[in-house]
């Protein structure tokens, strides 16, 4: 019998294994699709408070069409209206919104909310409230006000050892929904053993588009020499991915906003790419990516199927109303 011989990696087919699903989640397309029919139904300018969602190119398009991105709803002039980005606030930014005379739409994820009235209800039953999350991020700082009287922050495993609470036989954990579910869990596990009351919140906090994505991830990295995902740099989920890949063992692993931030570098000796996209991705960034890699020879593309996503949110409820611009242009007669 003849010896057999391994196919050099040079001459072996390069391929792209693509994520499904990957991009937009039902909660990023909810609150982009609100701002183009904010300007669509009341014209420019809409001032939309933080960025809508984290990424870059979402960002600029919505600029050109007339969306104001500011800091805070105080920097919006009165008798303006204010949209809330997808990630949710503070009850104080509300309240700053009305002092100011502004109307406003409110784009937060429904499950942010929900972990919002998870955090009202826990505090209202005088639990005290673990919270899961990146000290800093928009969400974490939004929910935290929703209870800041009883609400701590644990930003990982190590920061369990520094966590007092007034009652161990009432304290819920509650999570930022874009985390990694094993990073979470490793929190969980370990609060679980300085407080083994520890109650749960009723449902899962990370969200589900979240938790879709990273085991998408995981298996591209079982089968890639190389996994790049879109999304930008201040984009949790999307950074998530990166360290899910990392941790599931691909050998490298990087996040770009655009095809152009690619490093022909990385794919030396490399014959099969994984892409994906984080959830607040549109796929147009994703079609670019898969051109930059199809003129460099990665023509066979494999689509890596791992959930199916149906969920859907209806718009908020402000875009009902036809005379929110009247409204609000009133607030400033009063």
């Amino acid at each position: 019998m003849g010896r057999m011989t391994a196919t050099p990696a040079t001459n072996r087919p390069k391929r792209v294994l693509l994520a499904a699903p990957r991009g937009y989640c039902a909660g990023v397309d909810r609150a982009v699709i609100a701002v183009e029919k904010a300007l669509e139904q009341y014209g420019a300018p809409i001032y939309v408070r933080h960025e809508i969602v984290h990424n870059k190119y979402v960002v600029q398009t919505l600029e050109r069409k007339g969306a104001i991105f500011v800091d805070q709803a105080t920097e919006v002039p009165a008798g303006n209206i204010v949209m809330f980005s997808a990630h949710g606030v503070a009850p104080t930014v509300h309240e700053e919104a009305r002092e100011g005379r502004l109307k406003t739409i409110d784009a937060t994820c429904p499950l942010v909310t929900k972990v919002h009235k998870e955090a009202v209800r826990f505090a209202n039953e005088d639990f005290d409230i673990l919270l899961i999350g990146h000290e800093g991020h928009e969400e974490v700082i939004g929910t935290s006000g929703e209870a800041p009287d009883h609400i701590q922050l644990v930003d990982g495993p190590e920061d369990v050892a520094k966590v007092e609470v007034r009652d161990p036989s009432r304290v819920v954990w509650l999570s930022q929904t874009t985390l990694s579910v094993d990073e979470t869990m490793e929190t969980v596990d370990a609060l679980k053993e300085k407080f083994p009351q520890l109650i749960s919140p009723p449902s899962d906090d990370i969200c589900y588009a979240t938790q879709n994505r990273q085991l998408a991830i995981k298996e591209l990295a079982g089968q890639a020499e190389l996994v790049i995902v879109v999304g930008s740099k201040n984009s949790s989920n999307s950074i998530r991915m990166v360290e899910v890949a990392k941790q599931a063992g691909v050998p490298a692993a990087y996040l770009v906003d655009f095809a152009s931030e690619i490093d022909e570098a990385w794919l030396e000796g490399v014959t099969s790419v994984g892409l994906s996209s984080g959830a607040s991705v549109p796929d147009v960034l994703v079609q670019e990516v898969l051109e930059w890699l199809s003129e460099r020879g990665y023509v066979d593309v494999e689509i890596v199927k791992t959930a199916d996503e149906s969920l859907t949110f209806s718009l908020p409820k402000e875009l009902r109303n036809k005379d929110l611009r009247a409204q609000a242009a009133e607030l400033v007669q009063e």
